[in-house]
């Protein structure tokens, strides 16, 4: 008997997923938005600070992955007593984790940051904005972990609590730290960086007291203490491993974009904090949906339904596409308006347009090129995955490099978007038609 996946289950899947997405970007565009007003100086910082700072958990969010896809196929085959036995081995790697990225950023990121940003100015406030941020490392870690359980048992709607608490105490702490409202000290970058720091141990408080009251009982054994199991940690090394290096090729690379960027003036690397922020939340239905597409697909598989995956990950396209088109045609016909959000000064939001029209045509590209990658993480073989976006990656990296050494106008730097999602989406879509994906274990 063959299982179709609704639009309705899809948007149940992927809505509060979009919602949990919309955590750090409400974090990056509050940030943003505030430090505007400060200046190019505390813009550029705090985007290559914040980029520094996630670069390193990325590492953390690739782990995630990997549990993620072996959730959601223990749920499919309805194995829900090992559930619990998988989120407690991920938990034990994610501490360790947590504890190896603090004392990395603790002891090296000012000699990094030094050796990366040409800028004094932009360095020393990327360092006022950093030794705030790096406390709460581990909390990140577990919060990545905690989103991938809920994802594989499609129960995402927690994901939207938490994504609720987090931006209020953000907003909130923001309007406080940064410019030293309601009595609280004018720390200006720092305050931000307190504000986003604060936001992420509330999550993480949360979600382990959700879980407590809510995936405590016997059916998941989530609290209960299972022993070590050498086989089982190995298995989800080796499908976490390849998605770890995945993200960090992926997010060091987006970091490089930047440094790069950082390097034709304080100018350029202040629009790029801006057209960055924005992209953010156009993307932002685009990883709602993959990240959709990746359980669907895992799930399918461990029902048995193999034949409906092309099918799903063609629906899941779909809705995806008629939820960003229309943002991404809003955002085009009112780039002023939007800019001048993030600054009072009109002529620098002027300067901001043309890169936000050329990110409008990348987030469509994006749409299709991370659902496909999905699809492909989603079957399980993450090895793939990370071999066709290292590919990839390779010809971003000379384009942009390229585009930074022959051009002085940022928004050609930033086709590489375009050029990115489309060699994605071609890639994946191939391996997906001809490859034997269907053959893999998890």
């Amino acid at each position: 008997m063959k299982t179709k996946i609704t639009n309705r289950e899809i948007w149940g899947i992927a809505l509060p997923i979009m919602l949990g997405n919309m955590a750090q970007t409400i974090i990056n565009f509050t940030d943003t938005a505030f430090l505007g007003h400060l200046g190019v100086i505390a813009l550029g910082a705090s985007m290559l600070a914040g980029l520094f700072y996630f670069v390193f958990t990325t590492v953390a969010a690739g782990f995630a992955t990997g549990i993620q896809i072996i959730v959601a196929r223990r749920f499919g085959e309805r194995n829900f007593g090992r559930i619990g036995v998988i989120f407690q081995h991920g938990s034990m790697f994610v501490l360790a984790l947590g504890l190896i990225l603090f004392s990395v950023l603790y002891f090296f990121s000012d000699q990094l940051l030094l050796w990366l940003i040409d800028s004094e100015n932009i360095y020393e406030a990327s360092l006022d904005y950093i030794k705030y941020r790096r406390m709460g490392i581990a909390f990140v870690c577990f919060n990545f972990l905690y989103r991938a359980l809920y994802v594989g048992i499609s129960n995402t709607k927690v994901i939207t609590y938490s994504t609720i608490i987090m931006a209020v105490v953000n907003i909130l702490l923001d309007y406080c730290l940064i410019f030293g409202n309601l009595g609280f000290p004018q720390m200006g970058i720092g305050g931000a960086a307190l504000a986003s720091l604060c936001a992420e141990i509330s999550a993480f408080v949360f979600f382990t007291g959700y879980s407590y009251i809510t995936l405590g009982k016997k059916e998941y054994g989530m609290f209960k203490l299972h022993r070590p199991e050498s086989e089982l940690m190995g298995r989800i090394l080796k499908i976490s491993t390849p998605a770890m290096a995945q993200k960090l090729f992926s997010f060091g690379v987006w970091f490089i974009f930047f440094v790069l960027i950082e390097k034709m003036g304080e100018t350029a690397t202040g629009i790029s904090s801006i057209t960055r922020s924005i992209y953010m939340i156009l993307i932002t239905p685009c990883f709602a949906f993959s990240t959709t597409t990746n359980t669907l697909v895992s799930r399918i598989i461990g029902e048995g339904h193999n034949e409906q995956v092309f099918p799903t990950i063609n629906k899941v396209l779909k809705n995806c596409l008629l939820c960003t088109i229309p943002i991404v045609v809003l955002v085009a016909i009112f780039p002023v308006q939007i800019a001048s959000i993030y600054t009072d000064d009109l002529n620098f939001a002027h300067l901001v347009i043309p890169s936000i029209l050329v990110i409008c045509s990348g987030t469509v590209f994006q749409c299709i090129g991370n659902a496909y990658f999905e699809a492909v993480s989603g079957t399980g073989n993450t090895s793939a995955a990370l071999y066709l976006e290292t590919s990839i990656l390779v010809v971003y990296v000379l384009f942009i490099y390229a585009m930074t050494h022959l051009t002085t106008k940022v928004e050609l730097v930033w086709t590489a978007e375009i050029v990115y999602g489309a060699l994605l989406g071609i890639l994946c879509y191939v391996y997906m038609k001809f490859a034997k994906w269907d053959k893999k274990k998890i």
